[in-house]
């Protein structure tokens, strides 16, 4: 079978960025430049010229973006995208006639050629655009096809002058253009979806008087406290009606006490479901009071959506098709053997009135969307079929682009990364349990360095409620200030469980379990957050750096450099035009001193070999003046196991040691 057209002689081959092939979309910023490369080529020896083309999905029109060949059939071409929202993208390429008759008609003047039948067929080309351009653009093109036309010494001058060529470019005729074979997506998204920093509470905990159920009013005098260590985003763990079926008791135990809260993923209760709020909490008039006020402090809330029921629930009684049916008639509760979750029961998502549900639990994100919420962290969203993130996600984000999604998902590469390719904004991963300098720098390299970086928004935590990793544990206070400053400026975004967090709380459940003692999940904690020991200042101090210098502002930049000591770790980020360089260097030894020479490539950050330069410690104020490539650090773990050093390149005036820029 012939072709639909077999003039077409371009072939345009492996355009980046693109997810598996285009099959998932690439991720971006408002603002964010995106570089697309592509592979075109042709038979024989024409000259081709190549663009990219993008569009708002909703445009009608394309955007074009001219392609520079970078050699070796490589083209390239950049364009930034600046609303919120869906963008496409692909690649035309044409053979470009008169790019290939300029290349040789000035091979021809230089050899001294007869050149008269030449300018003919260059005019000619140059009346075909003029015929499709638009004035002014028209009458230039035609000017310039009269003077090849007339000939004489000024013709060849004309013809290869920028200015047509210029012209040309813009207007020649394109034929048999070639395009992409797919064109691929871009999801735009807020900046909150990339730079932040989380905060993590029970509610239920912030109450005045130790051991009283705290409410959104009390929550709401919390909110100053939260504010002052400089988070973002304060996450909130479920705040629904709480199940009394099985409820788990203190430390996750099957025998509750009747003053007992339980867990509060255990959710659906008489008083209602996943559309309704714990009733010692407040109302829904209570909670849009606390969004408003935590706004006038700078903080976003974000809600945990969690996809499973109490026996209690509503969803219970009204869709027991929406649930498995053991043989024995009772429901099938969830399950990670041997450990067992009677207090929650998974939905089925194999059952037959699977749109229903599809369609219901949509509008649980719909319904707290509609008050105000725009951040969601979902809970283990890889025990759910992907498709339906899929679908769920790009509905809500049709209505409502600026909502961000962070997955929970704990589990193996490829369902975290298959995650977020279906759409989840940031992914919790494996920074808890990347503790030495190799697994740091290996794993870290994979999420910006590597494809994961178009489609997979990292946000690292070094707790959660259902994580005290051994590290920390053992390493106490010096580990928790070490694991907060890689957080924070390994990754734009990260977060921390507290007031666990900065209060150091690093007792295990049991020896070689990763899991808190007399864990938040099950009580209710009155938690000392005026300890004069408590890392609050720090926390702040770390978070008002982030958002004082913009290279932390993002993921791709991270270069990790030479220390000749595995305890410890260095690594710089800049930003787009370098004016703000930034290096951290972190002790990983939580017991001992440690010291090295660490080698900077300083050429590759604009840094002179043969002139001193300074690094000032942002977490001190302390001031080093180094010179050339290899310097002396050391790190005590016992005063303070990190530097967050912003590089200074001298000034031209060198009166004294203050003339850094």
């Amino acid at each position: 079978m012939l072709p639909e057209e077999g003039r077409t002689r371009v072939i345009i081959e492996s355009v980046t960025p693109a997810v598996d092939g285009g099959r998932f979309p690439i991720k971006r910023i408002v603002g964010d430049e995106t570089t697309v490369e592509a592979v075109a080529l042709t038979d024989g020896h024409d000259a081709l010229s190549c663009a990219v083309l993008y569009r708002k999905e909703d445009a009608a029109e394309w955007i074009e973006a001219p392609m520079e060949f970078l050699g070796n059939d490589l083209w390239q071409a950049t364009f930034r995208v600046q609303e919120l929202g869906v963008y496409k993208y692909t690649v035309h390429g044409w053979v470009d006639h008169f790019k290939t008759w300029a290349r040789d008609f000035a091979k021809r003047v230089q050899a001294g050629q007869d050149i008269a039948v030449d300018l003919q067929i260059g005019a000619r080309l140059i009346v075909e655009a003029a015929q499709a351009a638009p004035a002014p653009d028209a009458a230039a093109l035609a000017a310039f096809a009269e003077a090849l036309v007339a000939g004489g010494p000024e013709a060849a001058q004309q013809a290869l002058s920028e200015e047509l060529a210029q012209l040309m470019a813009r207007h020649g005729v394109r034929k048999f253009t070639a395009a992409y074979a797919r064109e691929l997506t871009i999801v735009v998204d807020r900046e909150r979806a990339r730079f932040g920093a989380w905060y993590e509470l029970f509610p239920r905990s912030t109450a005045a008087t130790p051991g009283q159920h705290g409410t959104f009013r009390d929550l709401e005098a919390r909110l100053p406290y939260v504010a002052s260590m400089g988070f973002d985003v304060l996450y909130l763990p479920p705040i629904h009606p709480i199940g009394v079926a099985f409820r788990k008791g203190r430390n996750n135990t099957m025998t509750p006490a009747p003053d007992d809260p339980g867990s509060p993923w255990a959710i659906g209760a008489a008083e209602g479901g996943h559309k309704s709020i714990h009733p010692q909490l407040g109302t829904l008039d209570d909670f849009r009071h606390l969004l408003s006020a935590a706004a006038a402090h700078g903080l976003e809330i974000a809600l945990d959506i969690a996809f499973q029921c109490s026996p209690d629930h509503p969803y219970v009684k009204e869709h027991p098709q929406w649930f498995r049916q053991r043989p024995d008639g009772t429901i099938q509760y969830a399950e990670n053997p041997p450990k067992k979750y009677q207090d929650i029961y998974p939905f089925d998502f194999e059952t037959a009135d699977w749109r229903a549900l599809w369609e219901e639990l949509k509008s649980i994100f719909e319904f707290w969307i509609a008050q105000g919420v725009r951040i969601f962290r979902v809970d283990n969203p890889h025990t759910k079929p992907f498709a339906f993130w899929e679908w769920l996600i790009a509905e809500v984000k049709r209505a409502a682009p600026d909502v961000i999604f962070l997955s929970e998902a704990f589990t193996r590469p490829a369902a975290l990364y298959g995650l977020a390719k279906r759409g989840f904004t940031q992914s919790y991963n494996y920074f808890p349990w990347r503790n030495t300098k190799w697994e740091l720098t290996q794993y870290l390299i994979e999420l910006t360095q590597t494809e994961v970086k178009d489609f997979c928004g990292p946000n690292l935590w070094p707790n959660t409620p259902d994580i005290l990793t051994e590290y920390l544990q053992y390493g106490g206070r010096p580990a928790h200030i070490a694991r907060l400053v890689l957080a924070a400026t390994l990754g734009p975004s990260y977060g921390i469980y507290g007031p666990a967090f900065e209060l150091c709380d690093n007792r295990p459940l049991a020896p070689g379990r990763e899991e808190y003692l007399d864990s938040e999940k099950y009580e209710i904690k009155a938690w000392d957050i005026h300890r004069p020991d408590s890392l609050r200042g720090l926390i702040g101090r770390v978070n008002q750096i982030r958002h004082e210098n913009p290279a932390f502002h993002a993921n791709h930049n991270l270069r990790f450099h030479d220390i000749d000591n595995d305890q410890l770790i260095a690594f710089t980020k800049s930003n787009a035009d370098r004016t703000n360089e930034v290096l951290v260097i972190v002790n990983l030894d939580s017991r001992y001193r440690q010291s090295g020479f660490i080698t900077l490539p300083l050429e590759e950050l604009g840094l002179d070999d043969h002139q001193p330069f300074q690094v000032h410690d942002l977490l001190t104020d302390a001031r080093y003046l180094w010179n050339g490539p290899r310097n002396y650090v050391e790190l005590d773990p016992r005063h303070l196991p990190a530097h967050i050093f912003v590089i200074r390149r001298k000034a031209r005036t060198e009166q004294d040691f203050d003339y850094y820029l």
